[in-house]
This record gives structure tokens, C-alpha cells and sequence, in this order.
């Protein structure tokens, strides 16, 4: 496989009149992934294999990036995965997967909600900042400041003129956060509003998920072209060479966990990242672990 091709397959498409029309986008498409001629054996059970393949090679690649921050001080590097969707659209098991193979230590996770009263007396940029990760950390967005120009924009939270302003805003976020030292990863996971139908049942069949139930995602399915098109505004508006976005389609579990990793040891691997060097003499410190005397 081509060593840049998930992502190609995956970078959102040119829009027409700054928008992406996701309807053309199927949600339970599988763009990359090896037929049964390849697998020989069903591509789902593959897939579930090759996650935890390649959580064992973002594991090293992962310390290399934590390793490289805590030898250089002037070190800046980091990765941020920024992950997007319609409720119900699998972020929250996306990170399990795909993130529950990396090392805690060098990890961090943050989900945004609705903005608390003192965020809300920041500009809406305020709380992303404060949670972006330190120098060789990996950072994970559950929703993020796209926030601002979704349910912002479809909830009428605030008047048209703002959050129209603020995909500029946002682009030049990014572009100041790529100048830094930030690797982008921006991830739209794609449902289909009969998939989304699916899980919210789901959710109020099994005792173990009402606490994941919420009434409004109803109130906001009711809204789902409106939704759609702020989504495919944002992708079209906020897709730059460097902070590109990806729309995964997400209904079937085990191709996004695949493609979402995928994207991400790619990402990694053009990195070129390598152990930090010895800053002390390695001949000189196993002779003096040779001759020590037994205690």
C-alpha cells in the first residue's frame, strides 16, 4: 500500500461554493481497505487485527515523539488528533481503539462540551488553547473549536456575521499552531442518519447505555441537514494543506478504527522521528556497571 494513500483516499473532497456535499460520501464505504483476495480470510475480522498491528508501531513511534521532548528542551514537536462527528458517531470508541494502544504518559485527552460560564467570557478560542498538549505529547480532541461554527451556527447561539468570522479565525489557529510544531489530524467520522437511528436505540435498550442517552441528540436529529451542511461548510472552509481534514466513513466500526489508524501511522511516519542520541559516554557507563562490586 501506497505510503500515502488512506490518507489521499480520505482527505475531503474539493467543495463547490466553499461546501462539501456529504450526501455523496457513503457512510459504509470502505476506501483502502484489501479485498478477501488480499485478507483470505472476512475483511472485518482483518481490520480488528491490523488495529492492534498498528497500535503496536505507534507505540515506539509515540516514545520517540515523548522521548525527543524530554532530552530538547527546545523541542516543539507534537501530534493532534482532532476528532469530529454527529452524536453517536463513534468518537468516544474511536479513541479507545486507536489511542488505547499508546502510553498514557505521553497522552492527552480532552472532550469538549458546552462552554462554561467562564469560557464563555473568553473568545471561543480560549479553552482550546488551554488544552492543547505539551511539546512531545499526543493530543486527542473530542469535538473541538469546530464547535463554534456547528451547533454555534445551527442553534443560532450566536448572529450569522460571528460565526462566519470564525473559520478565518480557526485557519489562522491552525496555521499558527502547524508553525509551532503541531502535526494536524482532523477527522470528520461520517454516519448515516439510519446508522445514528441504530445506536441511539441501542442506547435505550441496553440498561448499561442510558447513562450515554441524551433527549436533545432527538432534539438535533431533527436538525441533521442542518447539521450536515454546517459539517460540509467547516470541511470545505477549513481544509488546508497543512491542517487538512479526512471524512472517515464511520458506519461500520471496524473500518473506522482501521482508517483512523491508519492515518495516523501514516502521519507518524513522515514525522521521520528517531531515538534522541546518548549525551554521555555509553563504552565509559557499562564498564563502570561491569566492575561494580556485588553488594
Amino acid at each position: 500500500m501506497a505510503a500515502s494513500s488512506i490518507r489521499a483516499l480520505l482527505r475531503v473532497p474539493a467543495g463547490d461554493g466553499g461546501s462539501v456535499d456529504l450526501a455523496t460520501i457513503d457512510p459504509r464505504a470502505t476506501p483502502g481497505l484489501p479485498g478477501k483476495e488480499v485478507t483470505g480470510r472476512s475483511r472485518k475480522q482483518w481490520a480488528r487485527d491490523r488495529v492492534v498491528g498498528i497500535g503496536a508501531e505507534l507505540s515506539p513511534q509515540q516514545e520517540m515523539l515523548y522521548a525527543s521532548a524530554q532530552v530538547d528542551p527546545a523541542a516543539d514537536r507534537r501530534v493532534l488528533l482532532v476528532l469530529q462527528a454527529m452524536d453517536c458517531g463513534g468518537k468516544d470508541g474511536t479513541i479507545r481503539r486507536v489511542a488505547g494502544a499508546m502510553n498514557p504518559l505521553g497522552l492527552h485527552i480532552r472532550s469538549f462540551g458546552p462552554p462554561t460560564r467562564e469560557e464563555l467570557d473568553h473568545p471561543f478560542l480560549w479553552r482550546i488553547r488551554r488544552a492543547l498538549p505539551r511539546p512531545g505529547y499526543v493530543g486527542v480532541f473530542n469535538r473541538s473549536h469546530y464547535e463554534d461554527v456547528l451547533i454555534a451556527r445551527v442553534e443560532s447561539l450566536v448572529p450569522e456575521r460571528v460565526w462566519q468570522s470564525r473559520y478565518d479565525e480557526i485557519n489562522d489557529f491552525e496555521r499558527e499552531l502547524t508553525d509551532g510544531g503541531f502535526t494536524l489530524v482532523k477527522v470528520f467520522l461520517h454516519i448515516s442518519y439510519e446508522e445514528q437511528r441504530e445506536r441511539l436505540l441501542k442506547r435505550l435498550t441496553d440498561p448499561h447505555k442510558h447513562w450515554k442517552y441524551n433527549p436533545a441528540d432527538v432534539d438535533a436529529r431533527a436538525r441533521w441537514h442542518d447539521y450536515q451542511a454546517a459539517y460540509g461548510a467547516a470541511l470545505a472552509r477549513c481544509d488546508t494543506d497543512g491542517a487538512p481534514w479526512y471524512v472517515v466513513p464511520a458506519d461500520r466500526k471496524w473500518y473506522r478504527d482501521w482508517a483512523v489508524s491508519h492515518l495516523l501511522l501514516e502521519t507518524f511516519t513522515d514525522l521521520g522521528l528517531r531515538y534522541p542520541p546518548a549525551d554521555f559516554d555509553i563504552e565509559r557507563e557499562r564498564r563502570r556497571l561491569s566492575d561494580e562490586r556485588v553488594c
